[in-house]
Order: structure tokens, then sequence, then C-alpha cells
């Protein structure tokens, strides 16, 4: 099997507070998978994906993007390699237009005139906004402002896409729309939800992280299908939605 694109070994971490957030945590997500992060609230599931693009560093453990490990050497490079995308769109949209805010990345690795015009088209593209490329982000809605942010991130063209609750405040046709979205990048994804059945339709493989530890990794529907672990690490699915049954549809 190729070298992972995000490789996570031994990894801990515990705020200044004493408060153990990360324990011993190992993950691999290889490349052109789709991976979903699932846990109760407090697991640790952003703690950790701070040290993916390192803003936070870990007490012991390493994190390695494509090989590269995550230091103060490497840091502006695995910023360009781990493309995070924030839950709320907002956060990452300030420019006047669309295609301003989609530039300001790869204008800031350097790249400038039709090099650059290339990119954002690109990345646009990839997101079906190439139509929205002289607006003003604030005149979209919610879903496609959601759409553009992961566009501003793939305009970097990253090794790994690392999405935070990406469904969050999407009504269901703009959730259906970053579905087709995300199953049309041919990128490493890693998704951190609370949406258990966007994660079955999305990822393949799911991990579960409660209390800093990594408690199950397995195919989503064989995750979501243990009664007994979802109840343990509090993850409930929608009244009568058989993952089973939803797979084979």
């Amino acid at each position: 099997m190729s070298e992972p694109s995000l490789e996570i070994i031994d990894l801990s971490f515990a705020y200044p507070d004493g408060r153990q957030a990360l324990r011993n945590v190992d993950l691999h997500v290889h490349h052109g998978e789709r991976v979903a992060l699932l846990g109760p609230n407090g697991a640790g599931k952003t703690t950790l994906l701070l040290h993916l693009n390192g803003i936070l560093r870990p007490a012991s453990g390493e994190v390695r993007v494509a090989g590269l490990v995550v230091s103060d050497d490497s840091v502006l490079e695995i910023r360009r390699r781990v493309g995070l995308v924030f839950q709320d769109p907002d956060d990452q949209l300030f420019m006047p237009t669309v295609g301003q805010d989609v530039a300001f990345g790869p204008a800031n690795f350097g790249l400038d005139g039709e090099e650059l015009e290339a990119r954002v088209a690109e990345a646009l593209g990839a997101v079906s906004m190439l139509g929205a490329r002289e607006r003003a982000p604030h005149h979209l809605s919610y879903g496609e402002r959601r759409r553009v942010a992961i566009a501003t991130v793939l305009a970097v063209r990253p090794e790994i896409l690392v999405l935070d609750e990406p469904t969050s405040n999407l009504d269901p046709a703009s959730r259906r729309e970053l579905i087709d979205v995300l199953r049309r990048l041919p990128i490493t994804q890693l998704v951190v939800t609370h949406d258990l059945p966007f994660a079955l339709e999305l990822c393949p493989r799911a991990v579960v992280l409660d209390e800093g530890l990594v408690v199950a990794g397995d195919t989503t529907v064989e995750i979501l299908t243990d009664e007994l672990l979802m109840k343990a690490h509090r993850l409930e699915l929608p009244y009568r939605f058989d993952p089973r049954e939803q797979a084979s549809s």
C-alpha cells in the first residue's frame, strides 16, 4: 500500500490546565480515502484537527502529511498540504468577490497571472461554483458559501481535505449537493461530523474518538450497526434509520 496521506502516530496532548485531550492516538488515512471521524462532544476531535496543520503541537507522538513530519521547520508546507475547511464558511470568506477569496491562498504561495487565474477556475469548477466568480460571497446561499469555502482550500492543491461538520446548517438540497461535490473530488478526505447518515453516504471507513482515545475503527456501516458501541459513545442515528438498508440502496 502507498505511503499514507495522513499518519498520526501515538499522539498525546494535554491543555495547560492539565486536561488530557488526546491519548496515544493512532490514525492512518491513505491516498484517495474518505474517512469519517465520529465521537460525542468533548471527545477531542477538534483538538486532533488543530494538530494536523501545526496550530497545536503534541506532548508526544507525531503527525505526518505525505511523509512530512509537522514541525516548526515544515509548518508552512504542512498548511499548504492540509486543507482545513471550518464549520462556518464565513470564517474563510472575507474578500469582495468569490474569485478573490479563492485566489487568496495560491497568491500567498506565489502564484500570479494566468496560472493563478487557471487555479481559481479549476477550484470553482470542482465545486460547481464557476458562475459565481464575480459575485460577493455574502450574496450567496449558505450552501453555496460552504462550497466556495471548500474551493478556497482546493485552490492550493492540498494533499488532504479536512472538513469540520460540513453539513452544519445545510438544508436537504444543499446537503445533497455537497455530498455530490465531495464524492467527485479525487482527494483524500477526513470528515469530522455528527451527521451519521452523511458519514455513511460519503465515507466508506469511520473512526470513533472518545475521551481522547480511538475506541473503534471499521467500515462505516459496521460502526453504525454496532449497537453497544454506539450507545457507549453517545452516537445516535435518526429514528428508524437502518444503516445496512441505506448502504445497500
